[in-house]
């Protein structure tokens, strides 16, 4: 059983959900509205009917009399002829005297039932012939010599007309219900079409752009995509400098690994041709100095590429700044042999908030630097400033940077002409990291002497926290 993955799963388009929400919503809006008009139908129809045979009921009472002691009942034409409207309907009537026997009619018309006590027209349904019949019930008091007490007369018609008339009323409803909710679909459907045209504007504007063109683009939008436009142009940002970066860094790479890489290769093919040992032995050690450089240059190119990228990516942490030189100091010993680094940390934790890869990776280069360009000893320090700073810096003995240096710090490929084995590459780390952190590269003559090179950072929010453990050895 095969499964779509989530970005193809959730891949309806607004429009589709709009669609489908008006239409769940006119389909509701419309049911309901046939409940109603059923209501009202039936409502009406039952009223204009019960006034029919109302009507009709008044007519007959009002022509019953008493002559020469006897009940004389004069039923008028035009009593039934308002009942009769409703062609395809029976008409029923009933008198009954005041002793309780039927004078004209059917005698089986059903009565109300008997536990009505009220003396005013009432109107009940009932069922006679195995068909759903209306009826009334009215009385008139005769005060004759002969005739006194009560005439009831009941007049009953079958339903059919009553259900054409509450059918007709609910066809017409339904249909005009779904006519406008048809007109209304329609417009809602060219409104939304309207509205979603900044989208398509969007998108036809990030279509008709060159695939290497990552600026930043603009187009009328309302304010509720102005949003989308800016993460847009944010991710174009991030993904332009991501490219610049990666461009930048295979040039530099390219440029600065043929230069040694060349002059390895040509030293070996001496060493080839050289027959006397002396100059073959000083040829393997410039290949062997060659090499070294050619892999701390690698080895930083490699480091700056990996700080880069988690500039963009990598989430800030709460960090002690102690655990991350205690950290550095290992690497430097396991990694690049070396040795007689001190470690001058405070008692208590230096929290900031930052990411422990590229920290270490700094750290680990001051160290280097120290050791390459100055003398031992060289301490690694954590401490704060007056101020309310982080710092994390590399001491050593040496006279430390000339100003032209000192000018070109954190430059990349700003090499020491000194030093035949420098790459360039460690203070410019150091200075991208401290910049990633919203810190700054510090350099500083040490009035006891020596020269110190380091990174001052923001110390962290402070929030409750278990202080952490120094892993000082």
């Amino acid at each position: 059983m095969s499964t779509k993955p989530p970005h193809l799963a959730a891949s309806r388009s607004i429009a589709w959900r709009l669609t489908l929400l008006l239409t769940v919503l006119l389909t509701i809006a419309a049911a309901g509205t046939a409940v109603a008009a059923l209501s009202y139908g039936q409502t009406a129809a039952t009223r204009a009917f019960d006034r029919l045979l109302t009507g009709a009921a008044l007519q007959i009472a009002e022509r019953i009399d008493v002559v020469e002691g006897e009940t004389v009942i004069d039923i008028p034409l035009s009593a039934f002829g308002l009942l009769s409207l409703a062609s395809e309907d029976r008409i029923f009537y009933r008198i009954i005297g005041p002793d309780g026997e039927t004078l004209t009619g059917d005698e089986t018309v059903p009565l109300p039932d008997v536990t009505d006590k009220g003396d005013g027209p009432r109107l009940y349904d009932a069922e006679f012939s195995g068909e759903a019949i209306r009826a009334i019930k009215m009385q008139r008091f005769l005060a004759e010599r002969a005739v006194r007490g009560p005439i009831t007369v009941v007049v009953a018609q079958t339903l059919r007309a009553r259900s054409e008339l509450a059918n007709e009323i609910v066809t017409r409803a339904v249909i005009g219900v779904i006519v406008a909710g048809g007109v209304t679909l329609v417009l809602a459907l060219l409104a939304m079409h309207l509205a979603l045209s900044p989208l398509r504007r969007v998108e036809n504007a990030l279509l008709a752009r060159d695939p290497k063109d990552l600026t930043p683009f603009s187009t009328t939008t309302p304010r509720e995509v102005e949003a989308l436009v800016a993460a847009i142009n944010r991710f174009m940002a991030r993904l332009d400098r991501r490219v610049s970066a990666m461009q930048d860094f295979v040039a530099d790479a390219a440029h600065q690994m043929r230069t040694p890489i060349t002059a390895l290769r040509a030293q070996t093919e001496l060493a080839l041709e050289e027959d006397d040992p002396r100059k073959l032995k000083t040829l393997l050690r410039r290949i062997r100095d060659r090499s070294v450089g050619v892999s701390r240059l690698t080895d930083q190119l490699l480091s700056q590429a990996l700080v880069t990228h988690r500039a963009d990516s990598a989430t800030l942490e709460c960090i002690d700044l102690r655990r991350v030189a205690v950290e550095a100091e290992r690497e430097a010993r396991r990694t690049g042999g070396a040795t007689g680094i001190e470690l001058d940390l405070p008692a208590d934790p230096v929290m900031v908030a930052g990411d422990a890869f590229s920290l270490r990776e700094a750290a680990r280069n001051l160290i280097t630097n120290a050791l390459a360009h100055g003398k031992p000893p060289v301490c690694l320090r954590v401490s704060l400033t007056e101020d309310g700073k982080a710092v994390i810096a590399a001491h050593d003995q040496g006279p430390g940077m000339n100003p032209v240096q000192l000018e070109q710090i954190g430059q990349r490929f700003a090499r020491d002409a000194s030093n035949s084995q420098s790459a360039g590459l460690g203070l410019a780390i150091v200075s991208e990291v401290a910049e990633f952190h919203n810190g700054s590269i510090q350099t500083t003559h040490r009035p006891e002497g020596g020269f110190e090179v380091g990174i001052e950072l923001p110390l962290a929010d402070p929030a409750p926290s278990t202080p952490a453990e120094s892993d000082a050895e």
